[in-house]
């Protein structure tokens, strides 16, 4: 199944680190999210939707707030302290598929800058996590038999801004975001050169979530062989966000 988060009304209030600011069609943005629920629906996931609020307006953004795992979920510490607000729903949520377990300060850490490939789990340094948060990560992971790698992000927001698994050892990526010695014994599928912000793909049981925006990267995942759901996210693109920005995958046995 896999949660989600309403668009929130204040969505043009949104953070931004790496992008000019621009107006956002919020019905646009609605109707782009309805549309991106039912291709989790098509593609067999229950979709459990949270409230948002005029207060929360990043909370579309789920992924950030907790990294999913089969033994537990971990709760984050958003590296925006806007957005602190929005864990208590989300761990509501969570509690009632995974043990929870909470990121304590001075860590902060966004779920966009975890990628988990397998027992690989690459946590992104950058401006939303830091040392602390990704030490307490291994310290959680380790024990459960996950190997966690510290790297470090530039030139985007969010690791997964610039490389997301497509498989256990196949990677999309955006070389010029990511140390590229990090990934070591990883396939890299390069985006595009003219789609520099193609590297978020959603990974699904059976297919890929990829954005209209980026034709030409997806056309490069079908030469390979992969199954697409291409969904429209240019509002959510407005506000820093991508495709596995907006769920969160609690299991694929659907």
């Amino acid at each position: 199944m896999a949660i989600t988060r309403a668009v929130s009304p204040a969505l043009g209030a949104c953070e931004l680190t790496h992008v000019a600011r621009v107006p956002i069609d919020v019905e646009l943005a609605r109707a782009q999210h309805r549309a991106y629920e039912q291709a989790l629906i098509n593609a067999g996931y229950r979709v459990e939707r949270l409230d948002t609020g005029p207060d929360m307006p990043d909370s579309v953004f789920v992924e950030d707030i907790a990294v999913v795992f089969d033994e537990l979920a971990i709760i984050t510490r958003p590296g925006a302290e806007s957005r602190r607000r929005e864990t208590p729903a989300v761990a509501e949520a969570l509690a009632a598929y995974r043990p929870l377990h909470v990121i304590q300060p001075p860590g902060t850490v966004d779920g966009g800058d975890v990628l988990v490939a397998g027992r690989r789990v690459f946590v992104g340094r950058s401006s939303r996590t830091n040392d602390p948060a990704i030490a307490q990560m291994r310290q959680l992971l380790g024990p459960r038999g996950y190997t966690v790698c510290d790297t470090e992000v530039r030139g985007c927001l969010h690791l997964k801004s610039a490389a997301t698994a497509l498989d256990d050892d196949l990677l999309l990526v955006n070389r010029d975001w990511i140390d590229r010695a990090a990934f070591g014994g990883f396939t890299l599928v390069d985006v595009d050169p003219e789609e520099p912000a193609a590297a978020n793909a959603l990974r699904l049981a059976d297919r890929i979530m990829v954005s209209a925006s980026f034709p030409r990267t997806a056309d490069c995942l079908r030469r390979r062989g992969l199954q697409l759901a291409i969904v429209e996210a240019s509002e959510v693109a407005k506000a820093e966000g991508a495709v596995t920005c907006c769920s969160l995958i609690v299991g694929h046995n659907r």
